[in-house]
């Protein structure tokens, strides 16, 4: 599952995913468009990329592309300066009266807002992928570093260290996950023989909450759990399908891979003396208890991509199987299939409400089982109920990467799966059948942050998003040198006896005291 900001070690092998017979080069795009002079040198590349579009149904064809004016292939030309200067969102409209049909919770689920796409709820989706895309955007991928596989950031800072405080939450928690259990062989440790902060811990996500202004607007306090997604689905794809392992009630099956990532610990680890499960439930479980004892009404929202997507639907099942008479909602972008048929219709028994957003293109959202998926149940009267056919939950918000003007039209594997490329088709979705909407706001040079999907006309560099001179900084003597992180971005902050404490579940009177160190 790829991450949007890849070291070079893992771009290159990002596109072995759909077989061990076909193996595709992620950096070297397949251009259907090209000229037969050009076309000839590449042929068999384009034939083979022809095939496996067909086989998965991809419809990477290029169509004719809509034209733009020339003010939008330059972005810095003078005409442009009025829309430069101006925010790259629209005004919130106060929700309060309508939050349970934006999430689904209503006889009709979300059937009349989808297609086309109510503005509201569109707004929603964006805000929420926004929170995923942080898990990416503060996530230290230098192997170099001494904090590899930490937030770069301390949970007070993320927000406003990513421009996101205009959303009105603040983060409460950190949420760690097992390194070596079904993860990227490069997550393992970093190339440092002594880390200082964890050999066996991955930051995976993080517990945030509505602040009261925010609650206000959007009818209740909301509590949104983002989970991270990994690197590239080549590190995982070829483990993905060994098995389905039981998960909470009846004849419910969850792939193994997912659940060990969700509830693997050790005893004998610093940070994973606790799962991922149980530190996200203990923090969501406090905080429902808090706010409903202030008498107001309290909602669940989790979020993720790829990876984080599927952790998303096991968290979900979780918290409304454990705490009672509480409103889940999953949005989920470019996540793959989690569970079999009977997981599926437990989460719809317990009012888990479950939003697909999915790139068409995106091969991701296929898997597991590019063959045996949930086409099968059609033959359930024959067959009886599969309990090894993995299958989708809840409803789907499908796009396309040729709606959008901007996108190349290429065959661009991590671009398709780029969470950014999923914010901005989101928010230029009208319905299934108009293209790119012309009011659209969001910023589209986002869209390259990790990837190379916007057109070169215009001039956005291609995977600009890193830390400037790489993180290298030059110290008083002129030498560059890896700086030091501040004291309340680093994740290992607390005492030995603070450590301890928290893996006998014990707090103070202010839990925050504790919950700064990021440890659990």
């Amino acid at each position: 599952m790829i991450c949007n900001h890849l070291p070079s070690a893992a771009q290159s092998g990002m596109a072995r995913i759909v077989s061990t017979s076909l193996i595709f080069n992620a950096h070297q795009e397949v251009d259907l468009d090209r000229p037969p002079a050009a076309a000839k040198t590449s042929n068999r590349a384009s034939r083979l990329a022809e095939s496996l579009s067909h086989l998965l149904h991809l419809h990477v064809e290029a169509p004719p592309r809509t034209k733009l004016l020339q003010s939008h292939w330059n972005p810095y030309s003078d005409d442009q300066d009025q829309k430069h200067s101006t925010p790259t969102y629209s005004p919130k409209e106060v929700i309060a009266e309508k939050w349970r049909e934006i999430h689904g919770h209503c006889s009709s689920e979300w059937d009349c807002l989808l297609d086309p796409l109510h503005p509201w709820l569109r707004r929603e989706i964006v805000k929420y992928g926004e929170f995923a895309q942080a898990t990416y955007d503060a996530f230290d991928f230098d192997s170099f570093s001494e904090y590899c596989g930490s937030s770069r950031y301390g949970r007070d800072r993320l927000f406003e260290k990513l421009g996101l405080t205009r959303n009105g939450y603040t983060v409460k928690k950190y949420i760690y996950a097992m390194s070596h259990i079904d993860m990227p062989n490069w997550l393992e440790r970093s190339h440092l023989v002594d880390t200082t902060w964890s050999k066996d811990s991955n930051w995976m996500g993080y517990v945030a909450l509505s602040d009261d202004e925010e609650t206000r607007r959007i009818g209740r306090r909301d509590i949104v759990v983002a989970w991270r997604g990994t690197v590239a689905p080549s590190e995982w794809y070829e483990d993905m399908q060994r098995k389905l392992e039981p998960y909470g009630q009846g004849d419910a099956k969850v792939e193994h891979g997912f659940l060990g990532i969700y509830t693997g610990k050790n005893e004998s680890t610093r940070y994973n003396k606790c799962s991922a499960s149980e530190q996200v439930m203990k923090e969501v479980t406090r905080l429902v208890q808090w706010y409903r004892e202030k008498g107001e009404e309290v909602s669940l929202t989790i979020t993720g991509h790829s990876l984080g997507g599927a952790l998303a639907l096991l968290n979900a099942y979780e918290a409304a199987s454990t705490i009672p008479n509480l409103t889940v909602s999953v949005i989920s972008f470019g996540a793959p299939r989690v569970g079999n048929i009977a997981f599926r219709d437990e989460l719809h028994r317990l009012g888990v409400k479950t939003l697909r957003v999915v790139v068409k293109q995106d091969i991701v959202p296929r898997m597991p089982g590019l063959v045996l998926n949930e086409s099968l149940q059609k033959f359930d009267e024959v067959t009886g109920t599969l309990d090894w056919v993995y299958t989708h939950c809840g409803a789907e918000l499908k796009l396309d990467v040729r709606s959008s003007p901007f996108l190349k039209r290429g065959f661009n594997l991590p671009g398709f799966h780029s969470l950014e490329t999923y914010l901005h088709l989101v928010d230029g979705f009208l319905d299934s059948s108009t293209t790119f909407r012309s009011d659209a706001r969001r910023d589209i040079a986002l869209v390259n942050k990790a990837c190379d999907m916007l057109v070169d006309e215009l001039r956005i560099p291609h995977f600009w998003y890193q830390l400037e001179n790489k993180g290298l900084v030059r110290n008083a003597h002129g030498r560059w040198v890896k700086p030091t992180r501040d004291p309340e971005d680093i994740p290992s902050g607390s005492s030995e006896q603070d450590v301890h404490a928290l893996s006998l579940g014990t707090q103070t009177q202010d839990h925050d005291v504790l919950e700064t160190q990021y440890v659990i």
